[in-house]
């Protein structure tokens, strides 16, 4: 799950007009600095710290488009789709 700031970092550069890919970057450069410092549960590569992090941005909202046809497998492409509709999706509020 990712830290408030960076959430909140993400939708600043929304905001402020960026793209996608850079509203992104904030979790991905999240998943690094934990990959970095070691803390436990984190990434074991930058390949994955990278792979993480994109998928936290989709399911946190940001309008990541999946890979391309050629640069990944079809079970992955059908993961980054599954999260954008999660990311998509309303919550429903726990009263």
């Amino acid at each position: 799950m990712p830290k408030k700031s960076t959430v909140q970092r993400a939708r600043k550069d929304k905001r402020e007009g960026k793209k996608p890919s850079t509203q992104a970057g904030e979790f991905v450069r999240e998943k690094m600095h934990n990959m970095k410092t070691r803390k436990s549960g984190s990434a074991k590569s930058k390949k994955q710290a990278i792979a993480i992090g994109l998928s936290e941005a989709r399911r946190s909202g940001v309008k990541l488009p999946p890979p391309k046809k050629g640069k990944t497998s079809a079970a992955t492409r059908k993961k980054a789709q599954r999260d954008s509709a999660k990311g998509r999706s309303k919550r429903k509020s726990r009263s």
